[in-house]
């Protein structure tokens, strides 16, 4: 199978590794719908890929060019994301509070349950 994706032209193995990665991110996706489990399917699809990979149902020079090519320009897509989180920085002022409210409860509850685990150990 090496030597006949060797063959073909690197602009049909990066397709081909893309049709791959997406047929396992939508089998994943695909599973956890019908499972109605609450983890999201692109993970399951990677999970379900690091298997087929590990047990040599996929080979991995058959989505290394994809892969490849998808780190390339991996920083490219995180920049809708970050353009999103600047456009909500104005709003940090306004959920400042809320945030140290909610910091201020989770020590609080912290030290509740390590004062109340503590006297319990001791009796």
């Amino acid at each position: 199978m090496t030597s006949q994706t060797a063959a073909l032209p690197p602009a049909v193995r990066v397709v081909l590794g893309l049709g791959v990665l997406v047929g396992f991110a939508a089998l994943g996706e695909g599973l956890m719908r019908l499972l109605h489990w609450p983890l999201p399917g692109s993970v399951v699809g990677m999970v379900l890929l690091l298997l087929a990979l590990g047990s040599r149902v996929v080979r991995l020079h058959w989505i290394e060019p994809a892969a490849d090519g998808l780190l390339g320009i991996l920083g490219l897509l995180f920049v809708p994301a970050t353009v999103g989180a600047i456009q909500f920085l104005g709003a940090g002022a306004e959920w400042g509070l809320w945030l140290l409210v909610m910091v201020a409860g989770l020590l609080l509850g912290a030290g509740v349950a390590g004062w109340l685990a503590g006297r319990l150990v001791r009796d």
